[in-house]
């Protein structure tokens, strides 16, 4: 069962969008009356999925949303009835996976969820595809950096450069990027 927050930044009642939560199978958590209390309520109740009811997104909720996304990731869904496209695009860039104009019927609350999960989960994947692909590059760039070293300091080429990096490795029973980092960390000045 998926736990839901809500954020009412509202005067409307959340009621009738708590009881469709409750009866598509939601368990709707204790509600936010404001976005910024949001992290703190978000550490406190560990939800699954966060709705923010808001006439129209203020400026405030945007950076609670974005400090959100930052700390405590969760999916976002944003239901307003102000449609603004440069809202929209400020609010997907807060970490909102899903922004519903117009209003709330039941029957499409389960979809949107869904939807707002599904998104979120991929994000989350390419957000990790990309940390790992950053840190293979700055592996990369480390090795090379070692490389260059050998080159320089021993007369190499780049493949024996290479070469040598590896034979170290196995010798010591390290990861080439270990060794690297030895090397780099030898020819470094010390203060």
């Amino acid at each position: 069962m998926l736990r839901v927050l809500l954020v009412n930044d509202t005067d409307k009642s959340i009621a009738g969008l708590e009881q469709a939560l409750r009866e598509a199978g939601y368990e709707v958590l204790p509600h936010v009356a404001a976005a910024t209390g949001l992290l703190k309520a978000v550490h406190e109740r560990q939800p699954d999925v966060v709705i923010v009811d808001v006439e129209s997104p203020s400026r405030d909720t945007l950076e609670q949303l974005a400090m959100l996304h930052r700390h405590a990731p969760r999916p976002v869904v944003m239901f307003s009835a102000d449609g603004d496209e440069s809202l929209i695009r400020d609010a997907v860039g807060a970490g909102v996976a899903a922004y519903v104009v117009d209003g709330l019927a039941p029957a499409r609350l389960a979809p949107i969820l869904r939807v707002a999960m599904a998104r979120f989960q991929q994000e989350v994947q390419v957000r990790q595809r990309l940390e790992e692909l950053e840190l293979r590059l700055g592996e990369r760039a480390l090795i090379d950096r070692a490389k260059g070293l050998l080159m320089e300091q021993r007369g190499m080429s780049e493949a024996e450069a290479y070469a040598a990096l590896r034979q170290q490795a196995m010798n010591h029973g390290l990861k080439l990027i270990d060794v690297a980092r030895r090397i780099v960390a030898r020819s470094e000045p010390t203060g």
